[in-house]
């Protein structure tokens, strides 16, 4: 089936977007919303603009429609870019990254039943540590670029998912409730290599910004 990714340039929305193409469908383009509200409740915002080179790198249009981000009204802007990836490539369906967050799988299944496509969820309820050792298991390349929780800081940023990654986030999530993966918004991720990519993305520069527990890296690749 000829479907659109929604994409974020993290994990989660390049992993599902992997896993769909494994089970046969033909990924025709990405679409991605950048958003100008940081606490976005549906949109991905650390160093979204770098999707383009994530795009490239895949060999993958890409649709992109901006947001101000404000809650709920920000589906509309979504909506349009699905409009957009319907009418020029012709899509039947859209692979979310969707894990455990009722909200934005409920809101992105009302719309496309709206617009007569099939939602595809590979994701859906998978339990977080398993998805992180898959992301090793499957040659992904991810790094931290974005922290919003204790005791998360600025020296989390720019870490790749490895094991050792992996081990530090289950002893967090049990001793803190975090959720290893990110999935409450813990922390934001980019992908700098993956079996979908026909080259590898390097960091070139990088700005930190924030204070406490809030922190993001924009990046240059």
């Amino acid at each position: 089936m000829r479907v659109g990714a929604l994409f974020s340039g993290g994990k989660d929305s390049t992993f599902a977007a992997y896993l769909a193409k494994k089970e046969g469908h033909e990924i025709v383009c990405l679409i991605s919303v950048y958003s100008e509200n940081p606490f976005s409740y549906m949109f991905h915002t650390p160093s979204i603009s770098r999707v383009e080179k994530q795009a490239e790198a895949m060999g993958i249009p890409l649709i992109t429609q901006k947001t101000e981000g404000e809650k709920e009204i920000e589906l509309q802007d979504l909506k349009k870019a699905i409009v957009k990836a319907k009418k020029k490539y012709d899509i039947r369906g859209i692979v979310t990254g969707a894990i455990a967050s009722v909200y934005q799988a409920s809101r992105i299944q009302k719309m496309c039943d709206e617009l007569g496509l099939k939602v595809i969820n590979p994701l859906w309820q998978k339990d977080q540590i398993e998805l992180l050792k898959d992301l090793i298991k499957n040659d992904f390349e991810v790094i931290i670029i974005g922290v919003a929780a204790y005791p998360l800081d600025d020296s989390w940023l720019g870490r790749k998912i490895d094991k050792d990654f992996i081990k530090e986030a289950r002893d967090l999530a049990d001793k803190y409730k975090i959720n290893p993966a990110g999935e409450g918004g813990e922390f934001e991720t980019f992908v700098l290599n993956c079996p979908l990519f026909k080259k590898r993305l390097e960091v070139k520069g990088k700005k930190i910004s924030g204070s406490k527990n809030s922190y993001q890296m924009e990046i240059l690749v």
